[in-house]
């Protein structure tokens, strides 16, 4: 397993946590979630464009999450996830 790989997989983690947390009403480790997020999106590199538009469409500084926002970052652990699982490593 390369780093990138381990990076994404582990971003996609951090985002499932974020989004468990919100949902459960828990914002505080939801947000201490979500700015243990930003390590991992630093590591990230050589990504496709599908990729890249999520990983900047996460915010790691934010304040507060709603709920539509938790929703939306359990999508993009499952498309992250899924990424790991299925890309190649040569």
């Amino acid at each position: 397993m390369n780093d990138n790989i381990l990076a994404i997989g582990s971003l996609s983690n951090d985002l499932y946590r974020v989004a468990c947390m919100a949902q459960r009403g828990s914002m505080t480790n939801a947000l201490r979630f979500l700015k243990e997020s930003s390590r991992w999106i630093k590591e990230t590199s050589l990504l496709p464009p599908y990729l890249k538009k999520i990983i900047k469409d996460i915010d790691p500084n934010a304040k507060e999450i709603d709920l539509a926002t938790a929703e939306k970052y359990l999508m993009y652990s499952t498309l992250l996830q899924n990424y790991t699982l299925h890309h190649k490593v040569e």
